[in-house]
């Protein structure tokens, strides 16, 4: 079993903001902040070699969302980049909770953000989920401290 633990692992994503994901006043649609933690989360679970929703030895593991949340501090608008910078707040057996901020241009801080995900494996042709622990070669990859 793995115990609650703060992890010292930090991962930046940059994004050019589309047209596409403004709105009428030209600012970012809220809802694009949620899209850019996942989008951050996946390509941090790339980096170390994972993805959110993989296969290993016939078990189907994915990450759900149990919780989300977004605080807006300025506004970002087409054509700027935004650094999304990652950090793992907490790995428990069964979830991992992530901290975003998001920085306009990579120096102005325009939001942050959290989300906790929990492990699941995912069966049948139903898709039916059940949470697990996080499987031995997941925790390795996250790093952190056996209980």
């Amino acid at each position: 079993m793995y115990r609650s633990t703060p992890l010292a692992m930090e991962f930046c994503w940059k994004h050019r903001v589309e047209f596409g994901e403004t709105d009428m006043a030209g600012i970012v649609h809220f809802t694009n902040y949620f899209r850019y933690m996942e989008m951050a989360e996946h390509a941090f679970l790339r980096s170390i070699g994972l993805s959110v929703h993989a296969e290993n030895d016939g078990t189907v593991v994915s990450w759900p969302r149990l919780r989300a949340e977004c605080s807006f501090k300025a506004s970002l608008a087409f054509e700027d980049e935004v650094h999304v910078r990652l950090a793992v707040r907490e790995k428990t057996d069964r979830t991992i909770t992530y901290d975003f901020r998001f920085f306009k241009d990579g120096e102005r801080l325009v939001a942050t953000g959290s989300t906790t995900a929990i492990c699941v494996s995912i069966r049948g042709s139903e898709r039916s989920m059940a949470a697990i622990p996080i499987p031995d070669w997941i925790h390795e990859k996250l790093g952190g401290e056996v209980a």
